[in-house]
């Protein structure tokens, strides 16, 4: 077994004092644990994260590529169209190009298909930020980094592709630890770049030293702590190779400020991944495949479970094709709205928590349940001992580590979406079940019978009323909408129906409050055509609001909605349900959020009555910049249905009076 690498993330828990001086036989026992507790090559990430340079050493890991020593690379390659020696440095013999670990880095990322990166400079990420100059990628200065990694998130989730965000070392890194967790929990491919102390300072407690690596290890796919320059064509190349794969998630890359400065001679093509041991590419056994079948053909009431995976893979017309030849009915997940459109028939909504009464208790009496791409989250499930107790079920699902952890199946197909469903297609038949459809109809009641907007005006202003007239206004096109977290976002993904894929983008597994406002810039940024919307609580918006100077400053034209209820709403709903009507903190004494936009000039709206959302809508969309409107809403509202937590599925907590949860448009 190779003793530790040097500068790895061992050794800098070595110097830190855990082992001071390390014994052969000490290093081989940390290698040894790891092995024993899942941290292996194979488990890479969710399965196992592994920090960076943990990968040396491992049972089964042959490293990517052969590097000299600290500073020299033993393969070169010439680069193309290089501006001037602080990217390319001077040619080495035989014409061979000597770069700064700076220059590298810019020089990887404009490869990997990088135009916009956001981030925040300070003195470690200092030399990157220096030969930023030389590269063709646009730099959004955000005003805080978590706003980069959200940014950078909503980046992704709009366009498919890798967000990047920079950031230096110490409070800039660790700022990022929440956006980097959101993504981790939403699948959301990210690679962090953050700037580290010198080589030879790490372990000191330097000025602004934070082991961001250790800091990070359980919410990144994987990690890496880069002390050469040498090192970092390589380790960009597995950074977006690992966070595009299998199932996609954040990659932090810390880089030590002596690494940015060094040079070394640059070869992207030596540089290419080469992880044996990382399999993102598995796929269902034939007999897996065939007892799928079986349970699909046999079912008389079965329920497709339409997930986030369906995004993730691009599946969306297969899982089409597979529902309309099945004749199978969906529910939706909250990350899952948009992957099918609203309007289908098909299409019932979305399921859990606060998800539609009649599509809870379909589950419940469903008799076989098709999981595509979603991982039984709590809160789509609700008591586990309850939950579909009489179905059957299959999970379509690219990562292991997700099968059988919440709910056992019965037949498991590990594998990329659209491949598994490619493959079933052929052999899944047309099948009659205008039975089961009928029932699932009676099943919606009066839930179903009135539309909202036939709801009776007492004088409030409802939530549910503004959401549902901003999707009237907004259905003529492909607008992306990006919610924070709390009643708002529930009312969001029941009342404003998603045709098109992408066009929800919210905070699922995390519940990141303040993600809404710094993740539609990185929205707006990927799909600089498209109309954004923020509908953001007047809690939320408060946690992110300094980005709307980055707004300004990179001139976009994005609409601001807060639903203004003067409360933590969704903790006051708690409250009010589970402890007696105790608000206790969740009051919010807010500022005047027209005035606040103003400061920043941006245009903006204070609406408190019915008649005025439309003329605001209407305003925002025609005028040529950024508009915040601030919907004053009626305080106490409540989302309903509601399933309490460790309550079954269809035990739910329905509204009081007559009028319904959800309402079904026409």
């Amino acid at each position: 077994m190779p003793p530790l690498r040097r500068g790895g993330k061992s050794e800098l828990r070595f110097r830190k004092g855990m082992l001071p001086n390390p014994t052969r036989r000490q290093e081989e026992l940390v290698w040894w644990v790891l092995f024993l507790f899942g941290r292996t090559p194979e488990l890479l990430g969710r399965t196992g994260a592994l920090s960076g340079t943990m990968l040396e050493g491992m049972p089964g890991y042959a490293a990517p590529a052969t590097y000299g020593p600290a500073g020299g690379c033993m393969t070169q390659q010439k680069t193309a169209d290089q501006k001037d020696t602080s990217m390319t440095g001077t040619s080495g013999s035989g014409g061979k190009k000597t770069m700064t670990g700076a220059g590298i880095l810019w020089e990887c990322l404009e490869r990997e298909g990088v135009k916009h990166v956001f981030g925040y400079p300070g003195g470690a990420i200092l030399p990157a930020y220096d030969a930023l100059k030389h590269s063709k990628i646009h730099h959004v200065l955000v005003r805080h980094e978590q706003g980069a990694t959200h940014m950078a998130d909503g980046y992704a989730r709009a366009s498919g592709e890798v967000g990047v965000a920079v950031a230096t070392s110490g409070p800039g890194a660790t700022n990022m630890v929440t956006g980097i967790a959101t993504a981790m929990l939403d699948s959301s491919p990210i690679v962090c770049i953050t700037g580290q102390v010198g080589s030879k300072l790490i372990g000191s407690d330097a000025f602004q030293e934070t082991d961001i690596t250790g800091v990070t290890l359980p919410i990144t796919k994987h990690n890496y702590l880069v002390t050469h320059a040498s090192e970092v064509a390589r380790t960009v190349r597995e950074a977006f190779y690992v966070a595009r794969s299998g199932r996609p998630g954040p990659v932090l890359i810390d880089i030590t400020k002596d690494a940015q400065q060094s040079t070394c001679e640059f070869d992207w093509e030596a540089a290419k991944p080469q992880l044996p041991g990382y399999r993102p590419d598995l796929s269902p056994a034939p007999a897996e495949y065939a007892q799928a079948l079986e349970l699909i053909h046999n079912s008389k009431r079965p329920v497709i479970l339409a997930g986030h995976g369906i995004l993730i893979s691009g599946a969306m017309r297969e899982v089409r094709e597979f529902a309309e030849r099945a004749g199978i009915p969906m529910a939706m997940t909250l990350l899952g709205l948009g992957a099918f459109p609203a309007s289908h028939p098909l299409n019932l909504g979305m399921m859990g928590m606060h998800g539609e009464a009649w599509v809870n208790h379909m589950i419940q009496e469903a008799d076989l349940l098709l999981a595509f791409g979603m991982r039984f989250d709590d809160r789509v499930t609700g008591n586990l001992k309850t939950y579909a107790p009489n179905a059957k079920k299959i999970h379509i699902e690219i990562d292991p580590a997700e099968i059988n952890k919440n709910v056992k199946v019965d037949v498991p197909l590990v594998g990329d979406l659209r491949e598994v469903l490619l493959e079933l297609m052929p052999h899944v038949e047309s099948i009659d079940r205008s039975e089961w459809l009928d029932h699932i109809d009676k099943l919606k009641g009066d839930s179903a019978v009135r539309d909202i907007q036939n709801l009776p005006d007492s004088g409030h202003l409802y939530a549910a009323h503004v959401i549902n007239d901003l999707w009237r206004q907004t259905r003529d096109g492909k607008a992306i909408v990006v919610t924070d977290v709390g009643q708002h976002q529930m009312w969001e993904a029941q009342y404003y129906k998603h045709e098109h894929p992408r066009s929800l983008i919210t905070s699922g597994g995390l519940g990141t409050m303040g993600f809404a406002l710094p993740a539609a810039i990185g929205a707006k940024v990927a799909c600089p055509d498209a109309e954004v919307w923020v509908i953001v609580g007047d809690g939320g918006f408060q946690m992110t609001m300094c980005e709307l100077a980055t707004i300004v400053q990179e001139n976009l034209k994005i609409h601001i909605a807060i639903i203004n209820n003067g409360f933590l709403g969704m903790v006051r709903q708690w409250q009010e349900f589970f402890y007696e009507r105790n608000y206790a903190a969740t009051p919010l004494l807010n500022p005047d959020f027209a005035r606040l936009a103003g400061a920043y000039g941006i245009r903006s709206a204070t609406v408190s009555d019915r008649s005025q959302v439309v003329p605001a809508v209407q305003e925002a969309r025609q005028h040529d910049g950024p508009m915040l409107i601030n919907f004053k809403v009626e305080q106490e509202d409540t989302v309903y249905p509601m399933v309490a937590a460790g309550a079954a599925l269809h035990d739910m907590i329905r509204r009081p009076s007559p009028i319904v949860e959800t309402a079904e448009d026409e």
